[in-house]
């Protein structure tokens, strides 16, 4: 199989392709060439992919508050993280097939924060890890009213233990920058909220009068 995407992109070839490992999460393993800047083919190299799908998160932001809802959770991932395995987060699911990416901040504002998004802007697309993974995040902000928003939630089915908590942004910048908040999502979305926070305030504040931009 050669693959080119556009008349000038960079080709590839796969020669083998093979699952080898098949659970809730994906192991490919790929053996391919691809072409060189110089112009020639690399020689046949093998790649292992790990495939978990596609996902969606958004910062829930209260810009009336100027407040940000905070997760807290347990994640395998981070056993062995400085700090621990119970990492700051921001609402986040995978995207099933036929859901939108906005659905499913939608759904899951409500499931692992019981807070209800009223307004939703888009940050970015990104890749997660791709030297090893094809995972993308959809990143959101989302405008929500963080007045009694706090708790513990999530679904039982799913074994989550969320701990819910709407901090103003000054307190969660400066977790930010003493590397209590580690994970790419909240890192990205609380850096986009410090340069775009403003205007964000500004024009929600239109909305909820009736005005248009």
């Amino acid at each position: 199989m050669v693959v080119q995407r556009g008349p000038d992109a960079p080709q590839f070839e796969i020669l083998e392709k093979k699952d080898c490992y098949q659970g809730f999460f994906r192991l490919e393993k790929y053996r391919l060439r691809h072409r060189l800047y110089d112009g020639g083919m690399s020689a046949p190299v093998e790649r292992e992919l790990f495939e978990r799908g596609h996902a969606a998160a958004a910062l829930l932001y209260d810009p009336g508050r100027d407040e940000v809802v905070i997760l807290e959770q347990f994640r395998i991932g981070a056993l062995e993280a400085e700090g621990g395995p119970w990492l700051y987060e921001i609402v986040a699911g995978m995207i099933d097939a036929g859901e939108s990416a906005a659905a499913v901040v939608r759904r899951e504002a409500v499931e692992e924060a019981g807070c209800p998004v009223l307004e939703l802007e888009h940050i970015c697309d990104y890749l997660v890890s791709p030297g090893g993974t094809s995972e993308r995040i959809s990143l959101y902000c989302a405008k929500v009213d963080a007045e009694g928003v706090g708790g513990i939630h999530g679904l039982d089915e799913e074994d989550e233990d969320i701990r819910v908590q709407s901090v103003p942004f000054a307190e969660a910048w400066r977790w930010l920058g003493e590397g209590r908040i580690n994970s790419a999502s909240p890192i990205i979305a609380m850096q986009w909220l410090a340069m775009h926070r403003e205007r964000l305030r500004r024009k929600w504040h239109r909305l909820d009068s009736g005005q248009t931009e």
